[in-house]
């Protein structure tokens, strides 16, 4: 092997894990030819829970490594984000292949089962990403991906005339949005946050470090979610929530629980003493109350008081799986905020009743900071009516996340507050900022560090350059936050270059307003956001434009110099996995992956000039645009090509691509796997179709059986025969 540096493939879990049984034995084939491994490594969730048992090595902390050198190179495919729920049915898998773990105490009792509920909590919800993202994020569609969803433009559901549907968010009245004030630290020093003089926690805070302090009124939520249901019970609209509980795993469980026990007010009242004795948390949703009352004298009351309430006059509530009788509320991490708001904006500003109607919502989302933007998304719509994916323009964004930038770095500074009283952020100095708070108050500090944003100015002055269109800043003077933020980067863009450039500042309602008017032109405009909003506004975007988020580019160009490509959305990999265990047909697309690879592929070149790698790169460049242009993407039903032979088919354009590369090493490789493939295309096709309708047995939802499972991903005795001997 050469000395270029190996590329890290991600080991992660469900669909996309299924699909490297299939992929990775052909991108291997193919990068070896021009010197570069591909070697994986397991943070999938099954790999974090046993590594925080002592039992496997801890791969993530080892990719935190690499990601801080220069020659960092990382391909990360989507993982599980686990709720408390997926944690426990994890452990009772390993459990059940044998692994010798304990199971999560939900509600230790004592020291012991304290220390290990605290090995545990490192795995719970997206425990990857602030590790890996040591960069910015700079997210684009293609130009190949974005023409080819203009010339088969995917169905975009109409508005009514006269919809009623919209956001409802609480308007900075007593949201962490009204609450926020914002400190820059003036030099490096220790900052303890206490409540009422008891220490909560102690932070190292860096020269030139944006600390913001907020909090969130539950008594003002409380009442929030009354009114929003009360109107939507006036309006016929059925009652949505939209929260983020994978990446914000302790504030927004916590909102999601008190808008079960609201929506549920009765119920909750009626059962107060058996849920208490349960151990009931509403925190945990409706799933996991099931699994508590199973088998209690009162089960069935229980029941059929939840049912009751769900069929009374209240207004409909929106169902995660109608065919299950999954509501809004069956867990917290059911309902992922970037994922379930664009298909409300998507579906014409609907949700599913249980009777899988679809009906016009009112989308409760409680934080107005990010609320704004979701409002004005689906506000445009209801008054210019549904985009047209033939037409419509692009959204860029460069995203401020390196070094857990802002609130998905706030996990170890949130505190539900155990009495009220006075919050206080003290530096050497002395007090930065004070709060006055109630009991239960959800209360956190989230960080912003320097390097960060010059980083972050650095890149939206690059691509403005790059892409000739105007860049907008989403920063909002009025939110204490995004004040420090604009004094800083018009401070940073005084380094830059910046003449010809049309750079701005808007907040977020007038900022989604300019982009959304510019789309509707079918003109293209970068969106320069925080942390959130780059989450948010590049699902949102790419689901509108392409169909799926999966199909962007995401690159995190890491601040040590290296490399960080990001691929897919894992919203729907459970049910892609479902259907594979039955039927044996994978939906899953794997052009993230297979776009990622070039991007990984094309730095490894640009900083160790090599004409086959170069060749390679072109290569796969010619196969991605084959894939595309020839619509080889996955069927979505049974007896449909699958990703099996999307994988086929990225193997035949590369090889016919290198035999014709110009290079003559590739050339005189791959003609011959080539003139295979071309001529075995039936044969192997016919093979992986035979597999079609057939339950598959893989060992393992969260940890598979690596021989079972590469088994059912290369069914093909002849495609694998080809690849395995190049």
């Amino acid at each position: 092997m050469s000395n270029l540096p190996k590329i890290i493939w991600s080991k992660i879990d469900e669909a996309p894990a299924l699909a490297t049984y299939s992929l990775l034995p052909i991108v291997n084939a193919f990068t070896k030819e021009a010197g570069v491994e591909v070697v994986e490594s397991d943070i999938s969730l099954a790999g974090r829970v046993l590594a925080a048992m002592g039992l496997a090595e801890d791969e993530l902390s080892k990719l935190g490594e690499v990601v801080l050198q220069p020659e960092g190179n990382v391909i990360k495919l989507p993982n599980i984000s686990a709720s408390v729920g997926q944690l426990k049915d994890c452990i009772a898998e390993l459990q059940g292949q044998g692994y010798d773990i304990p199971n999560y105490p939900e509600n230790p009792a004592n020291d012991e089962e304290k220390a290990i509920q605290a090995k545990y909590s490192v795995c719970l919800g997206s425990a990857v990403n602030p590790v890996l993202r040591e960069g910015n994020s700079d997210r684009r569609a293609a130009k190949a991906v974005k023409r080819f969803a203009q010339n088969n433009p995917h169905r975009l559901k109409a508005y009514a005339e006269n919809s009623k549907a919209y956001v409802a968010h609480m308007g900075g009245k007593g949201d962490f949005y009204g609450h926020e004030k914002s400190v820059t630290s003036a030099k490096d020093q220790k900052v303890t946050i206490a409540l009422n003089g008891k220490e909560l926690t102690t932070i190292d805070a860096l020269a030139g470090e944006v600390l913001d302090g907020t909090f969130m009124s539950v008594a003002a939520l409380r009442e929030f979610y009354k009114k929003t249901i009360q109107d939507a019970k006036e309006e016929g609209l059925i009652w949505s929530l939209h929260l983020k509980a994978t990446m914000m795993k302790i504030s927004d469980p916590i909102m999601f629980g008190h808008a079960f026990e609201i929506f549920f007010e009765d119920v909750f009242a009626k059962h107060a003493d058996t849920f208490a004795e349960l151990g009931v948390n509403p925190n945990l949703g409706m799933s996991d109350l099931e699994k508590k009352i199973a088998g209690h004298a009162k089960e069935a009351e229980i029941k059929a008081d939840f049912l009751a309430a769900v069929e009374s006059d209240a207004p409909k509530i929106a169902m995660v799986d109608s065919d299950k009788g999954e509501t809004n509320f069956n867990a917290s991490n059911d309902v992922i905020i970037d994922a379930s708001m664009p298909v409300v904006v998507r579906e014409g500003g609907k949700q599913w009743d249980r009777n899988g109607d679809a009906l016009e919502t009112v989308a409760v989302i409680p934080d107005s900071t990010y609320g704004m933007f979701h409002a004005e998304m689906l506000a445009d719509c209801v008054k210019n009516g549904q985009y047209d994916v033939s037409t419509m323009g692009t959204m860029q964004n460069i995203g401020l996340m390196a070094q857990k930038a802002e609130e998905y770095g706030s996990h170890p500074t949130t505190f539900e507050l155990a009495e009220a009283g006075t919050v206080t952020v003290t530096g050497e100095d002395g007090v930065l900022m004070s709060f006055e708070c109630e009991a239960g108050d959800i209360w956190r500090l989230a960080r912003t560090k320097d390097i960060p944003i010059r980083d972050w100015v650095r890149l939206t002055v690059e691509r403005t350059r790059i892409e000739g269109i105007p860049a907008v800043f989403w920063l909002d003077e009025a939110r204490a936050h995004d004040a420090e933020l604009i004094k800083k980067v018009n401070e940073y863009l005084k380094d830059h270059d910046t003449s010809g450039l049309d750079i701005k500042f808007m907040n977020v309602t007038d900022a989604t307003r300019f982009t959304n008017e510019r789309i509707r032109r079918g003109e293209n405009t970068i969106a320069v956001t925080g942390n959130v909003l780059r989450d948010h506004l590049t699902d949102m975007y790419p689901i509108l434009e392409l169909g799926t988020s999966a199909k962007m580019l995401s690159i995190v160009p890491l601040i040590a110099g290296g490399g960080l490509f990001e691929t897919g959305a894992g919203g729907s990999a459970p049910k892609h996995v479902d259907q594979f265990l039955a039927e044996g047909h994978l939906r899953w697309d794997s052009l993230g992956e297979f776009l990622a690879l070039a991007e990984s592929l094309r730095m490894i070149e640009q900083k160790h000039p090599n004409a086959k790698l170069a060749a390679l790169t072109a290569g796969l460049d010619v196969a991605n645009q084959g894939y595309l242009d020839n619509n080889k993407a996955p069927g979505r039903k049974v007896g449909q090509p699958d990703n099996k032979a999307s994988h086929f088919y990225l193997a035949q354009y590369w090889a016919n691509a290198l035999a014709n590369s110009g290079d003559a090493e590739l050339e005189a490789k791959f003609t011959s796997v080539a003139n295979a493939l071309n001529e075995k295309e039936e044969v192997i096709i016919a093979e992986l179709l035979e597999v079609e309708g057939k339950p598959q047995d893989v060992g393992g939802y969260f940890h598979p059986n690596d021989e079972l499972a590469a088994k059912a991903m290369r069914p093909s005795a002849t495609l694998n025969a080809i690849i395995d001997a190049i």
